[in-house]
Protein backbone atom coordinates (compact mmCIF):
# COMPACT_ATOMS: atom_id res chain seq x y z
CA UNK A 1 0.00 0.00 0.00
CA UNK A 2 1.55 3.54 -0.80
CA UNK A 3 -0.29 6.01 0.86
CA UNK A 4 -0.29 9.69 -0.62
CA UNK A 5 0.17 12.94 2.06
CA UNK A 6 0.25 16.53 1.14
CA UNK A 7 1.88 19.35 3.32
CA UNK A 8 -1.18 21.40 4.53
CA UNK A 9 -0.37 25.19 6.22
CA UNK A 10 -3.59 25.38 7.58
CA UNK A 11 -6.96 23.64 8.41
CA UNK A 12 -5.24 20.77 9.68
CA UNK A 13 -5.62 18.41 12.74
CA UNK A 14 -2.74 16.20 14.34
CA UNK A 15 -3.84 13.34 15.80
CA UNK A 16 -1.93 10.21 17.51
CA UNK A 17 -1.86 7.22 15.24
CA UNK A 18 -2.86 4.92 18.24
CA UNK A 19 -6.09 6.61 18.29
CA UNK A 20 -6.70 6.19 14.67
CA UNK A 21 -5.12 2.83 14.96
CA UNK A 22 -6.94 1.88 17.80
CA UNK A 23 -9.06 -1.39 16.46
CA UNK A 24 -10.91 -2.27 19.67
CA UNK A 25 -12.91 0.95 18.20
CA UNK A 26 -14.90 0.56 14.77
CA UNK A 27 -14.46 2.54 12.01
CA UNK A 28 -17.43 4.61 12.74
CA UNK A 29 -16.15 5.47 16.32
CA UNK A 30 -13.13 6.30 14.98
CA UNK A 31 -13.94 8.24 12.57
CA UNK A 32 -16.49 10.52 14.56
CA UNK A 33 -13.52 10.85 16.95
CA UNK A 34 -11.48 12.64 14.58
CA UNK A 35 -14.96 14.30 13.08
CA UNK A 36 -15.10 15.67 17.10
CA UNK A 37 -11.49 16.82 17.82
CA UNK A 38 -11.13 18.33 14.28
CA UNK A 39 -13.70 20.79 15.90
CA UNK A 40 -12.59 24.01 17.71
CA UNK A 41 -13.00 24.14 21.45
CA UNK A 42 -16.78 25.45 22.46
CA UNK A 43 -18.09 23.77 19.54
CA UNK A 44 -21.73 22.80 20.54
CA UNK A 45 -22.96 20.22 18.29
CA UNK A 46 -25.49 16.91 19.57
CA UNK A 47 -25.61 13.17 18.28
CA UNK A 48 -29.10 14.05 16.44
CA UNK A 49 -27.42 16.75 14.84
CA UNK A 50 -24.73 15.03 14.23
CA UNK A 51 -26.89 11.84 12.89
CA UNK A 52 -29.15 14.45 10.61
CA UNK A 53 -25.85 15.56 8.49
CA UNK A 54 -24.08 12.23 8.00
CA UNK A 55 -25.38 8.79 6.17
CA UNK A 56 -25.53 6.90 9.57
CA UNK A 57 -28.64 7.00 11.66
CA UNK A 58 -29.18 7.88 14.96
CA UNK A 59 -28.57 4.31 16.67
CA UNK A 60 -25.25 4.26 14.82
CA UNK A 61 -24.07 7.42 16.19
CA UNK A 62 -25.29 6.48 19.51
CA UNK A 63 -23.85 3.64 19.30
CA UNK A 64 -20.38 4.98 18.59
CA UNK A 65 -20.57 7.86 21.24
CA UNK A 66 -20.82 4.92 23.92
CA UNK A 67 -17.86 3.43 22.41
CA UNK A 68 -15.72 6.38 22.68
CA UNK A 69 -17.28 7.21 26.42
CA UNK A 70 -16.27 3.11 27.39
CA UNK A 71 -13.03 3.65 25.96
CA UNK A 72 -12.40 7.08 27.54
CA UNK A 73 -12.47 9.39 24.74
CA UNK A 74 -16.00 10.83 25.29
CA UNK A 75 -17.42 12.46 28.51
CA UNK A 76 -20.37 14.51 29.52
CA UNK A 77 -20.72 16.48 32.50
CA UNK A 78 -23.58 17.31 34.17
CA UNK A 79 -23.01 20.79 36.44
CA UNK A 80 -25.71 22.44 38.55
CA UNK A 81 -25.27 26.21 38.20
CA UNK A 82 -25.80 28.76 41.40
CA UNK A 83 -29.41 29.69 40.20
CA UNK A 84 -30.22 26.19 40.09
CA UNK A 85 -30.21 25.09 36.11
CA UNK A 86 -28.55 22.11 34.53
CA UNK A 87 -25.57 22.82 31.95
CA UNK A 88 -24.34 20.10 30.24
CA UNK A 89 -20.17 20.14 28.69
CA UNK A 90 -18.56 17.73 26.67
CA UNK A 91 -15.57 16.25 26.78
CA UNK A 92 -13.50 14.96 23.91
CA UNK A 93 -9.94 13.37 24.39
CA UNK A 94 -7.33 12.50 21.64
CA UNK A 95 -6.01 10.15 24.27
CA UNK A 96 -7.80 7.83 26.52
CA UNK A 97 -8.67 8.70 29.86
CA UNK A 98 -8.87 4.91 31.44
CA UNK A 99 -4.93 5.22 31.87
CA UNK A 100 -2.65 4.29 34.45
CA UNK A 101 -2.81 6.51 37.58
CA UNK A 102 -0.40 9.80 37.48
CA UNK A 103 -0.84 10.00 33.67
CA UNK A 104 -1.16 13.47 32.80
CA UNK A 105 -4.85 14.39 31.18
CA UNK A 106 -5.12 17.00 28.71
CA UNK A 107 -7.18 19.78 29.42
CA UNK A 108 -9.54 21.91 26.53
CA UNK A 109 -8.19 24.72 24.74
CA UNK A 110 -5.06 25.41 23.74
CA UNK A 111 -1.95 23.21 24.01
CA UNK A 112 0.62 24.02 26.92
CA UNK A 113 3.36 21.61 26.47
CA UNK A 114 4.37 19.46 23.52
CA UNK A 115 7.78 18.25 22.01
CA UNK A 116 9.87 19.91 19.45
CA UNK A 117 7.73 19.50 16.90
CA UNK A 118 4.22 19.93 18.24
CA UNK A 119 2.36 23.00 16.78
CA UNK A 120 1.31 25.65 18.58
CA UNK A 121 -2.71 27.07 17.33
CA UNK A 122 -2.18 30.70 16.23
CA UNK A 123 -5.41 32.25 17.39
CA UNK A 124 -4.26 35.26 14.96
CA UNK A 125 -3.25 34.33 11.88
CA UNK A 126 -4.10 29.69 11.47
CA UNK A 127 -7.46 29.07 12.54
CA UNK A 128 -5.97 25.29 12.49
CA UNK A 129 -6.25 23.45 15.97
CA UNK A 130 -3.66 22.85 18.16
CA UNK A 131 -1.41 19.42 18.47
CA UNK A 132 -1.20 17.63 21.78
CA UNK A 133 1.35 15.90 23.50
CA UNK A 134 2.58 13.04 21.22
CA UNK A 135 4.46 10.99 24.03
CA UNK A 136 1.64 10.49 25.90
CA UNK A 137 0.86 6.79 26.25
CA UNK A 138 -2.46 5.61 24.77
CA UNK A 139 -4.15 2.35 26.09
CA UNK A 140 -3.67 0.39 23.15
CA UNK A 141 0.23 0.55 23.57
CA UNK A 142 -0.30 -1.34 27.19
CA UNK A 143 -2.43 -4.14 27.50
CA UNK A 144 -1.36 -5.23 30.63
CA UNK A 145 -1.77 -1.86 32.41
CA UNK A 146 -5.32 -1.64 31.13
CA UNK A 147 -7.24 -3.65 33.43
CA UNK A 148 -6.04 -2.09 36.53
CA UNK A 149 -5.90 1.28 35.29
CA UNK A 150 -9.51 1.20 33.87
CA UNK A 151 -11.17 0.21 37.66
CA UNK A 152 -9.04 2.95 39.53
CA UNK A 153 -10.10 5.63 37.13
CA UNK A 154 -13.50 4.30 36.64
CA UNK A 155 -13.80 5.06 40.80
CA UNK A 156 -12.14 8.69 39.92
CA UNK A 157 -14.30 9.16 37.59
CA UNK A 158 -17.38 8.55 39.58
CA UNK A 159 -16.43 10.70 42.22
CA UNK A 160 -15.91 13.31 40.13
CA UNK A 161 -19.67 13.05 38.66
CA UNK A 162 -21.82 13.19 41.25
CA UNK A 163 -24.94 12.99 40.57
CA UNK A 164 -27.15 16.16 41.41
CA UNK A 165 -30.53 15.41 43.79
CA UNK A 166 -33.46 17.29 42.06
CA UNK A 167 -35.98 18.57 43.85
CA UNK A 168 -40.20 17.83 43.99
CA UNK A 169 -39.85 20.95 41.83
CA UNK A 170 -37.39 20.55 38.86
CA UNK A 171 -39.10 16.76 38.90
CA UNK A 172 -42.72 18.15 38.69
CA UNK A 173 -41.20 20.73 35.90
CA UNK A 174 -39.87 17.92 33.73
CA UNK A 175 -42.66 15.75 33.91
CA UNK A 176 -44.99 18.94 33.00
CA UNK A 177 -42.83 20.02 29.84
CA UNK A 178 -42.88 16.23 28.80
CA UNK A 179 -46.32 16.08 29.03
CA UNK A 180 -46.79 19.21 26.85
CA UNK A 181 -44.24 17.72 24.23
CA UNK A 182 -45.61 14.51 23.44
CA UNK A 183 -47.68 15.40 20.77
CA UNK A 184 -45.32 17.00 18.86
CA UNK A 185 -42.29 14.61 17.12
CA UNK A 186 -40.24 17.23 16.17
CA UNK A 187 -39.89 18.39 20.06
CA UNK A 188 -37.97 15.41 20.91
CA UNK A 189 -35.99 16.41 24.16
CA UNK A 190 -33.51 13.76 26.33
CA UNK A 191 -33.13 13.49 30.42
CA UNK A 192 -30.63 16.26 30.48
CA UNK A 193 -31.76 18.68 28.30
CA UNK A 194 -35.39 18.77 30.02
CA UNK A 195 -33.50 19.06 33.03
CA UNK A 196 -32.12 21.90 31.31
CA UNK A 197 -35.06 23.85 30.58
CA UNK A 198 -36.48 23.10 34.17
CA UNK A 199 -36.09 26.34 35.53
CA UNK A 200 -37.54 27.76 33.25
CA UNK A 201 -41.05 25.74 33.11
CA UNK A 202 -40.69 26.18 37.03
CA UNK A 203 -41.35 29.57 36.31
CA UNK A 204 -44.16 29.26 34.05
CA UNK A 205 -45.74 27.13 36.71
CA UNK A 206 -44.65 29.38 39.41
CA UNK A 207 -46.68 32.49 37.99
CA UNK A 208 -50.07 30.74 37.74
CA UNK A 209 -49.14 29.13 33.92
CA UNK A 210 -51.40 25.46 33.65
CA UNK A 211 -50.30 22.69 31.21
CA UNK A 212 -52.60 24.18 28.27
CA UNK A 213 -50.56 27.53 28.41
CA UNK A 214 -47.62 26.05 27.80
CA UNK A 215 -48.75 23.81 24.77
CA UNK A 216 -49.93 27.13 23.71
CA UNK A 217 -47.05 28.91 23.72
CA UNK A 218 -44.71 25.83 22.62
CA UNK A 219 -46.18 23.81 20.03
CA UNK A 220 -47.78 26.06 17.49
CA UNK A 221 -46.09 27.56 14.67
CA UNK A 222 -42.89 25.49 14.86
CA UNK A 223 -40.81 25.97 11.77
CA UNK A 224 -39.48 22.82 9.66
CA UNK A 225 -37.11 21.06 9.52
CA UNK A 226 -36.68 21.78 13.70
CA UNK A 227 -32.54 21.54 13.86
CA UNK A 228 -32.36 22.01 17.88
CA UNK A 229 -36.10 21.16 19.88
CA UNK A 230 -33.95 22.67 23.18
CA UNK A 231 -32.99 25.70 21.65
CA UNK A 232 -36.92 26.44 19.83
CA UNK A 233 -37.80 25.47 23.66
CA UNK A 234 -35.84 27.76 25.62
CA UNK A 235 -36.29 30.99 23.21
CA UNK A 236 -40.41 30.22 23.36
CA UNK A 237 -40.39 29.80 27.05
CA UNK A 238 -37.86 33.19 27.85
CA UNK A 239 -39.97 35.20 25.21
CA UNK A 240 -43.18 34.24 26.12
CA UNK A 241 -42.94 34.23 29.89
CA UNK A 242 -46.15 35.27 31.45
CA UNK A 243 -46.45 38.49 33.78
CA UNK A 244 -46.39 38.49 37.51
CA UNK A 245 -50.10 38.15 39.06
CA UNK A 246 -50.53 41.54 41.42
CA UNK A 247 -50.94 40.14 45.27
CA UNK A 248 -54.34 39.09 46.26
CA UNK A 249 -55.43 41.77 48.14
CA UNK A 250 -57.80 40.00 51.20
CA UNK A 251 -61.43 40.57 50.82
CA UNK A 252 -62.76 43.18 52.82
CA UNK A 253 -65.43 41.50 55.90
CA UNK A 254 -68.40 40.42 55.68
CA UNK A 255 -71.35 40.94 58.19
CA UNK A 256 -73.98 38.56 58.63
CA UNK A 257 -77.58 39.71 60.03
CA UNK A 258 -79.17 38.58 63.59
CA UNK A 259 -81.41 36.10 62.66
CA UNK A 260 -84.31 38.09 65.53
CA UNK A 261 -83.42 41.92 64.95
CA UNK A 262 -81.57 41.87 61.51
CA UNK A 263 -78.84 43.58 63.38
CA UNK A 264 -75.16 43.73 61.87
CA UNK A 265 -73.27 40.92 63.14
CA UNK A 266 -69.59 39.29 62.61
CA UNK A 267 -70.85 35.69 62.97
CA UNK A 268 -74.06 34.18 61.68
CA UNK A 269 -76.42 33.21 64.54
CA UNK A 270 -78.44 36.04 66.62
CA UNK A 271 -76.65 39.15 68.69
CA UNK A 272 -75.57 39.63 71.77
CA UNK A 273 -79.05 41.60 72.94
CA UNK A 274 -81.26 38.99 71.58
CA UNK A 275 -79.00 36.61 73.64
CA UNK A 276 -79.62 38.65 76.52
CA UNK A 277 -75.86 39.64 77.07
CA UNK A 278 -76.27 42.80 76.69
CA UNK A 279 -78.66 46.36 75.68
CA UNK A 280 -79.11 47.69 73.09
CA UNK A 281 -77.54 51.30 72.81
CA UNK A 282 -78.86 53.83 70.00
CA UNK A 283 -75.75 55.72 69.40
CA UNK A 284 -77.62 57.65 65.84
CA UNK A 285 -79.45 60.56 66.05
CA UNK A 286 -82.54 60.92 68.51
CA UNK A 287 -83.75 57.53 68.25
CA UNK A 288 -87.63 57.50 67.60
CA UNK A 289 -87.96 61.16 67.50
CA UNK A 290 -85.53 61.50 64.84
CA UNK A 291 -87.07 58.82 62.75
CA UNK A 292 -90.74 60.99 63.06
CA UNK A 293 -89.33 64.16 62.06
CA UNK A 294 -87.18 62.47 59.21
CA UNK A 295 -90.73 60.98 58.15
CA UNK A 296 -92.75 64.34 58.05
CA UNK A 297 -89.65 65.63 56.43
CA UNK A 298 -89.82 63.09 53.52
CA UNK A 299 -93.99 63.60 53.31
CA UNK A 300 -94.16 67.16 53.21
CA UNK A 301 -91.08 67.35 49.87
CA UNK A 302 -93.04 64.61 48.41
CA UNK A 303 -96.16 66.66 48.67
CA UNK A 304 -94.62 69.96 47.70
CA UNK A 305 -93.61 68.36 44.49
CA UNK A 306 -96.96 66.85 43.82
CA UNK A 307 -98.60 70.50 43.97
CA UNK A 308 -95.94 71.72 41.57
CA UNK A 309 -96.35 69.14 39.25
CA UNK A 310 -100.42 69.54 39.44
CA UNK A 311 -100.11 73.20 38.89
CA UNK A 312 -97.85 72.71 35.75
CA UNK A 313 -100.25 70.28 34.56
CA UNK A 314 -103.25 73.09 34.61
CA UNK A 315 -101.13 75.54 33.36
CA UNK A 316 -100.19 73.52 30.01
CA UNK A 317 -104.10 73.08 29.80
CA UNK A 318 -105.66 76.01 29.53
CA UNK A 319 -102.83 77.37 27.00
Amino acid sequence: MRVHRNAHARNFTVLPNAVLQYRRLSYTARGLLADLLSRPDGWREDGRHMADTSPQGRGAIRKALKELADAGFYRVERIRMPDGTIRTETHVYDTSQLALPGTTRPVSGEATTGGADALVKDLVKEPSLPAEQADEPVLANEPQARTGGRAEDHKEKTAEQPVAVQDEQVREAVATLFRVIRPEPRLRLGQAEAEDLAPLVARWLKRGATQADLAQALLPGLPTPVHSPVAVLRYRLERKMPPLRPAVRPAAARYAECTKCHDPVLHAGICRVCAGLGTRTVSVGGGEAATRSGAARARAALHAGRTVSLNLGGLATAS
